[in-house]
């Protein structure tokens, strides 16, 4: 009678784990045609297999699978295992070893060496990268591998040849190269590339960068450009140049120029080269150095010799002459050089109040008046200490100078074990308020002083009921203030005590329906949490009247309810007494949607009761306290997980006016279109300015080549059409192009059309994604 060997077995199972443990011996029997033996005779099989099994077992974690078991529908996959050999022979296989894995149409393994010959659609995958050839050998221990003809690559940069060995482990730290022959390099990511760059000899390391010799660049299969050498990073961090021309009503013609330059993992920048037809040329040098654990640097300088410079764009009032030679400078720094310590630093310089305005839109939209400090800051588990200097660059905009002041925060802390907390907060500088340089009639003199500030709190927290959270609380702030100096100051020198006490109270109620559903609104099971909170604050006239005091930390309007609390509320120089109480009621829903917790509706509502209303107030702009503040409202809204509604507004319950209300709607059903709908209202007698905008901004992809967006700002109170961008995105393989028209139209001086071309490598983008939505003045360069 003829048996089966000892040491083969077959698996015809899509799944066969072979590892350190005694279940891999199971298939070791799978195959062998099933028969009823004695059981002795099963015993002693058993005891000739477990040694044969026992010393062929592999060291590491191997993983062998059908491909129908990670690709539904492929065809199963087999194994044959020689394990007298430590080989096995499998088609339509998965392989994975450690954080390597290898799909083929048939391979043989050893699982004693780690070597792997496979054939037939071959894909490997290692530290991120993808390896792809018909006939390759690869080492999993090792990471050899040998191949006829392949292709690899890590977005953006892509890599095929024939001929290649080497080491391609391209894990962290891994120092190894591999070398080919007849490769070329691309940066389409499609089976026929474009424009490539094909050498008779290539270097790869494996995820950082390609070296090539006698390189031929190729567009559209014609050569166009010999390289004697070409090196390639294998990532975005790779010298590029961008071109963005147009034409803008305020310029005439224009030309922005852009050349991105890396020096390896020292410093990154760009230069920049820029004209505008009717203003004149501009340049400009970024250069961001990377330092490591000393961290982050940014440097920017911009000039443009500017041929009109009083004529702003949109004609806004300029503020007196404006030289000629317009330019900016910006400094940032940001570093942890310690544990909990963190230094961070900003200078912005520029040489008249609309430079920014005029020629980077962009970020004169975000941030119009940009500060200029130095702060270093330490932490400890309880305790902070930090100092921060704003000296005053710009003399056109105001400036509280901060030479230093210096900040001691104590957290929230136990009293030994007693249940008392503790917390406090003390600061001491010298400021120096300033009022912009302008060409109005008469500019506010300025004025200086030492302050120092303390303020200690003592909280007693209490939980009843085990559900009722109760925190009574007192404090006391003590201001020194010098002799004022400047021509405004005035002040003699003085102290200031102010006396707080209070107490919070809140509690959380929940419940939860597992069995609601609703398609409509993708409900699947509600969770209910509702928080009510009540909050009462008093706070004694302070000693001295804020209307004899500097008022460097002075109040400011605020859209939102400011803080009542000490020490979160820090207009230090503009306290005055309090009598209130602040309600709170917090509203939400929980559904599960796609095996997640998602928001369904969360609403949050806030109110003031001011039992004795003082002459000031931190809600409307210079308006005494009423009896009630503005109630504010703060609601999310998202009844399916493609739409998206939020909403913020102030509304008086005193005389029934809407003060502020800002809503907007977003749908995103899908990756072709989606569509984004605000509207912003702020009554004209709150802040002391009014504003009634809507706001729309329509995505639709045509096809994988070419999409649409449209962005308007409509100005509901004057019936115009204030900003428009319409662009036309192209996807051209290798890069992506756009064609942008925008429409100005502020009311204050004809209107500003701006039509540009801005393309960008697909290998290394001029933009992040999503950055035409949120600024598309970048469509235009600006």
């Amino acid at each position: 009678m003829t048996r089966a060997p000892a040491c083969v077995a077959v698996a015809s199972a899509a799944r066969t784990r072979i590892k350190n443990n005694p279940d891999a011996r199971e298939s070791a029997a799978i195959g062998i045609p099933a028969r009823r033996r004695p059981a002795p005779f099963l015993l002693v099989l058993l005891a000739v297999l477990f040694p044969l099994t026992s010393w062929a077992q592999p060291e590491g974690n191997w993983l062998m699978e059908g491909l129908n078991q990670i690709i539904p529908g492929s065809p199963e996959g087999s194994f044959i295992y020689h394990f007298a050999t430590s080989n096995a022979i499998g088609t339509n296989v998965f392989i994975q070893y450690n954080n390597a894995t290898l799909m083929a149409d048939s391979a043989t393994v050893n699982w004693a060496t780690g070597e792997v010959v496979a054939d037939g659609h071959v894909r490997i995958g290692s530290g991120g990268m993808t390896w792809v050839g018909d006939h390759i050998t690869y080492n999993f221990n090792t990471h050899r591998m040998e191949s006829e003809e392949y292709r690899t690559g890590k977005p953006p940069a892509f890599v095929a040849g024939s001929e290649l060995t080497g080491i391609i482990d391209s894990t962290k730290g891994a120092t190894n190269e591999a070398m080919a022959r007849h490769a070329f390099v691309t940066t389409d990511d499609v089976s026929d590339p474009a424009v490539y760059v094909r050498a008779s000899r290539i270097k790869i390391v494996p995820g950082q960068y390609v070296e090539m010799w006698n390189a031929v660049l190729y567009m559209d299969g014609v050569p166009t450009f010999y390289f004697p050498y070409y090196r390639r990073n294998l990532g975005e961090r790779v010298n590029s140049f961008n071109v963005t021309p147009g034409y803008r009503t305020a310029y005439g013609p224009y030309i922005l120029g852009t050349y991105n330059w890396f020096l390896n993992n020292t410093a990154d920048g760009t230069l920049r080269m820029d004209y505008y037809g009717q203003r004149g040329p501009g340049t400009g040098l970024d250069v961001n150095p990377h330092l490591g654990r000393w961290g982050e640097a940014n440097l920017m300088y911009y000039y443009v010799h500017d041929r009109n410079p009083d004529t702003s764009t949109n004609d806004l009032p300029v503020n007196g002459p404006i030289s000629e030679n317009r330019q900016q400078f910006y400094f940032g720094y940001k570093a942890t050089p310690f544990t909990n310590f963190n230094a961070k630093a900003m200078v912005n310089y520029q040489s008249d109040p609309l430079v920014e305005h005029d020629f980077s839109e962009g970020n004169y939209s975000a941030n119009p008046q940009p500060n200029t400090f130095v702060e270093l800051n330490k932490y400890w588990n309880n305790w902070s200490l930090a100092a921060l200097t704003t000296p005053r660059i710009n003399d056109f905009f105001d400036q509280v100078e901060r030479l230093p002041e210096v900040q001691l925060t104590s957290y929230r802390q136990p009293i030994l074990a007693t249940p008392v907390y503790y917390q406090s907060v003390s600061s001491a500088g010298y400021y120096d308020k300033y009022f912009a340089n302008t060409n109005t009639p008469v500019i506010p003199p300025s004025y200086a002083a030492a302050r120092a500030d303390t303020y200690q709190k003592l909280l007693l927290p209490w939980t009843f009921f085990n559900w009722l959270n109760v925190t009574p609380y007192a404090g006391g702030r003590f201001t020194y203030y010098s002799d004022g100096s400047g021509p405004a100051g005035t002040n003699a020198e003085t102290t200031r005590t102010i006396f707080d006490t209070g107490i919070e109270a809140s509690f959380k109620l929940s419940r939860l329906w597992s069995g609601v559903s609703n398609s409509a609104l993708e409900i699947d099971g509600l969770r209910h949490i509702i928080v009510p909170s009540a909050n009462y604050v008093y706070v004694k006239d302070p000693s001295t009247p804020s209307t004899q005091l500097p008022q460097f930390d002075s109040l400011t309007p605020s859209l939102l309810l400011l803080p009542v609390q000490f020490p979160d509320y820090n207009d230090i120089d503009a306290i005055e007494g309090q009598n209130l109480i602040r309600f709170g009621l917090r509203n939400t829903l929980q559904t599960m949607r796609n095996g997640q917790i998602d928001t369904l509706f969360d609403w949050n509502l806030t109110l003031d009761w001011n039992l004795e209303p003082n002459s000031q107030t931190n809600s409307i702009f210079l308006q005494p306290q009423k009896t009630f503040s503005d109630i504010y409202s703060d609601l999310l809204f998202k009844p399916r997980t493609w739409i998206t509604f939020e909403s913020q507004l102030r509304y008086d319950i005193n005389d029934g006016v809407l003060n502020m209300t800002f809503d907007q709607i977003a749908f995103t059903p899908n990756d072709r279109w989606s569509w984004g709908i605000g509207y912003f209202y702020l009554n004209s007698s709150f802040l002391g300015t009014g504003e009634n905008f809507i706001t729309s901004t329509f995505f639709y992809r045509v096809n994988d080549n070419w999409g649409l967006r449209a962005t308007q700002n409509f100005d509901a109170s004057s019936g115009t059409l204030q900003d428009q961008f319409y662009s036309l995105y192209r996807d051209f393989r290798s890069w992506t192009g756009a064609l942008t028209f925008r429409i100005e139209n502020n009311s204050n001086g004809p209107k500003d059309y701006t039509v540009a071309f801005t393309w960008s490598l697909k290998a290394n983008p001029k933009y992040h994604p999503g950055d035409d939505t949120v600024a598309p003045y970048h469509l235009v360069g600006f």
